[in-house]
């Protein structure tokens, strides 16, 4: 028996066992009907957060450290949670993007909110931390309130109900499962259901 072939017999076994360690309707859910992915042919690996939530910013590190080793395969992308008080949050987080300068706005937002305890809940609120940032506030307040943005907003709404999101963080794998530290039971666990739902989608499409 070849090296390689043994390799490959105790990589089978080693992510059968992956898949039995966790069950479907606990630790994820799968989605009633595969959604749509704007990844390409790469497995996405979708979050849906809040700026207001305190479960979304402790989250942060450990998704950071994480998202270094996503595999090649595999595409991280964020959407903005919508609806009532969270809609401004989902403007600017587009806004922000259409300027091309998301990175910088996520996570300052994040840390103005939760570690400078700012309120930042107002479109002018919002526009004029987008200026003490260094982003141009004509600009963001003219994409905040443009088309565009409306649009990516409508999305997400429409997305979030297809998700079926009752609540953040939560993560969506390829537009087929979802899962959160709550459902998984913490955050480390819900990165190892995550890892086993990437090798699962990422075998599938090989």
């Amino acid at each position: 028996m070849s090296v390689s072939f043994l390799s490959r017999v105790l990589l089978g076994l080693v992510l059968t066992a992956q898949a039995w360690a966790f069950d479907e309707g606990i630790d994820y859910t799968r989605l009633l009907q595969p959604q749509p992915t704007e990844t390409g042919d790469k497995v996405e690996v979708l979050e849906v957060f809040w700026y207001g939530c305190p479960h979304c910013w402790h989250l942060e590190p450990a998704l950071s450290e994480w998202l270094k080793s996503l595999p090649e395969g595999a595409e991280f992308r964020r959407m903005p949670a919508t609806g009532g008080r969270w809609d401004a949050h989902a403007r600017a987080f587009y806004a922000a993007q259409a300027m091309g300068k998301l990175e910088t706005f996520h996570q300052a937002l994040f840390r103005a909110i939760h570690e400078e305890k700012r309120p930042l809940m107002t479109e002018d609120e919002l526009v004029d931390f987008a200026g003490e940032i260094g982003l141009d506030k004509d600009e963001f307040r003219a994409d905040f309130n443009s088309f565009l943005v409306e649009t990516e907003l409508r999305k997400a709404q429409e997305m979030s109900k297809r998700y079926g999101i009752d609540g953040v963080p939560a993560i969506i794998v390829n537009g087929q499962y979802r899962t959160g530290p709550s459902q998984a039971g913490g955050q480390a666990r819900m990165f190892q259901v995550l890892d086993s739902l990437l090798t699962q989608e990422l075998r599938a499409g090989s």
